[in-house]
């Protein structure tokens, strides 16, 4: 564009404020579009809590942890699909369109899992609300993206991950709202339905993506959204160049419609934009984020805490410290960059995994010894401690992965307590001896340090991975190709997610917690070296010129230093 590139620095982010009395028409429209990333927070996040209830009223999702994983996982698999159909939806049909889509797919989930008589029922509605994730994790930032100036850009898409977490951290208020009322988890699955209809009520009052409408030849449609976007004094230069990104695309030989795979691989922006922007999403997703978020209450309850209220209060807090460095991201991100700030944000996560690593490991090498005497108190002596020839070896977690239950000491947890068999007046009579009931994990005097761990890791994780790949996704392809590159990068995205989210508490109970963190943490030191040699720098380049930097672009360390490519003229 003329006059160079405008520098993203901390006048991007008082700018976006700004934006509220000086252009409110720009935030109405990332706002609106945004609904999208809180349901998408909501309904991954509520699973969370509602799951703990879902195993009292479903007796074999308690009993099997691989229907605990499908009931996470499975609203995963119908994100891959979503994702996928979203990428074409958005070409073909439009941003607002695929959207409204994602609506009606979010209403049909919530209202399937509210009304679930059976896990079967539950999972089909979780397909439901996975369909609309997929779709809404790509169209929403695609559509912000695409409706945003370019200087507060970042900033705009940030937002949307700030809604992401933002509907994380509300799925666990109402969780915790719903706690004490009858048809707990029915109540938290299906609040969903709400911003759902509050959006498809928005959205049929905005326009279609001004991108959009150029690709498709609908300039005067096009550019009198751009008038309402941009300033006066920038209208004219953003429509020109525009008009000359699509020209140039119209220019290849029967290209205008038939886009196939060897096509994406052999253009080199789009060979190389789609490494960067895939590779982001598989290392955001394999340094284990969505274990913590769909899992959280569990990770807290394998730290020690045994009651449900306990770890959904404590989960809580992680879920506002990752809503609170969505907050943080979209201050930096147009001050900082995209790079920089996804490499501090792996190192930071490196150093969270280790904590977590090595108090997970003394919670399972130091837990409480079972006691014979205590054990015969209750007269329900778990199985495998009745037929063991060695009970003085017997410890917390080995009667966990007995599959039984640990009633801890009434004086103090940490002493020696009963092993006993799992069912529902077994853990009465425990709770009624005003003793503490643990299925999950064992009393640990380290268990507050997991807290800390846990808090770390967010704080470190949410302001850069949790919103640079998305960032960096919705500017970083070629106009033609954004929609379908878009989808492959969100996909991309769930299938790493379905095979975090339905091997974690497999792994769990195969190698144990700590070591299963630490695999977390050996993914995110590969993850930095990735970042460093893969991923360019955007942060203030005009969508219509990062083609220009990907074609150009050899490996760039010195990602503090601006390519001389778009130095100012």
């Amino acid at each position: 564009m003329e006059g160079g590139v405008p520098e993203a620095d901390v006048s991007a982010f008082r700018e976006c404020i700004s934006l509220s009395w000086k252009n409110p028409y720009v935030l109405r429209l990332a706002f609106s579009a945004g609904i999208g990333g809180l349901l998408f927070g909501y309904d991954t996040g509520v699973i969370s809590g509602a799951l703990l209830y879902i195993r009292d009223d479903f007796k074999a999702v308690d009993r099997k942890t691989w229907l605990q994983e499908a009931i996470v996982s499975t609203a995963i698999a119908g994100a891959i699909v979503g994702a996928a159909v979203g990428g074409w939806m958005n070409d073909r049909f439009g941003r607002r369109k695929s959207i409204l889509s994602a609506d009606t797919l979010f209403l049909l989930g919530s209202v399937i899992m509210a009304s679930a008589t059976s896990p079967a029922i539950l999972i089909v509605g979780r397909v439901f609300v996975g369909l609309g994730v997929g779709m809404a994790s790509m169209a929403s930032p695609l559509y912000i993206s695409e409706s945003s100036p370019t200087r507060v850009r970042g900033a705009l898409v940030a937002l949307n991950s700030f809604l992401v977490t933002g509907g994380q951290f509300l799925s666990y208020l109402i969780n915790l709202a719903f706690t004490k009322a009858p048809g707990t988890w029915r109540w938290m699955l299906g609040v969903a339905a709400a911003p759902a209809i509050i959006q498809v009520v928005l959205m049929f009052t905005l326009p279609e993506s001004p991108r959009w409408l150029f690709r498709k030849g609908r300039e005067e449609e096009a550019k009198a959204i751009l008038r309402k976007i941009y300033p006066p004094n920038e209208v004219e230069a953003e429509i020109q160049a525009l008009r000359d990104s699509v020209a140039l695309e119209l220019k290849e030989v029967d290209s205008s419609e038939k886009i196939s795979i060897i096509k994406l691989l052999k253009t080199k922006s789009v060979r190389r934009g789609l490494c960067a922007g895939m590779g982001l999403q598989i290392f955001q997703q394999f340094t284990g984020i969505n274990t913590v978020m769909y899992y959280s209450p569990t990770i807290v309850q394998l730290a020690g805490f045994a009651s449900n209220q306990t770890a959904l209060l404590l989960s809580l807090i992680t879920s506002g410290l990752n809503a609170f460095g969505s907050i943080v991201s979209i201050y930096f991100i147009d001050k900082t960059g995209r790079k920089k700030l996804a490499l501090l944000s792996l190192c930071g996560c490196v150093l969270s995994l280790a904590l977590l690593t090595a108090t997970f490991h003394q919670t399972e090498t130091h837990s409480p010894m079972i006691s014979a005497i205590e054990t015969s108190y209750f007269n329900n002596t778990c199985p495998g401690f009745s037929k063991t020839v060695n009970p003085i070896e017997w410890d917390c977690m080995k009667c966990l992965k007995a599959e039984c239950g640990f009633c801890a000491s009434g004086s103090n947890k940490l002493l020696p307590g009963a092993c006993l068999s799992v069912n529902d007046a077994t853990r009465g009579i425990c709770l009624k001896d005003h003793r503490a009931w643990y299925t999950k994990g064992c009393p640990s005097k380290m268990g507050w340090l997991a807290i800390v761990g846990l808090a770390l890791y967010i704080i470190f994780f949410s302001p850069g991975m949790g919103t640079v790949p998305w960032v960096v996704n919705s500017e970083i392809y070629p106009l033609r190709y954004r929609g379908i590159c878009g989808g492959i990068a969100s996909t991309t995205c769930w299938v790493s997610n379905l095979v975090v989210s339905q091997s974690f508490l497999s792994l769990t109970v195969a190698i144990g917690t700590a070591w299963t963190f630490m695999l977390f943490g050996f993914v995110a030191v590969i993850g930095i070296f990735f970042v460093l040699i893969f991923v360019p720098e955007t942060k203030g380049v005009p969508m219509e010129e990062v083609e220009q930097m990907l074609e150009e672009r050899a490996v760039h360390l010195k990602f503090w230093q601006k390519s001389s490519a778009f130095q100012k003229s």
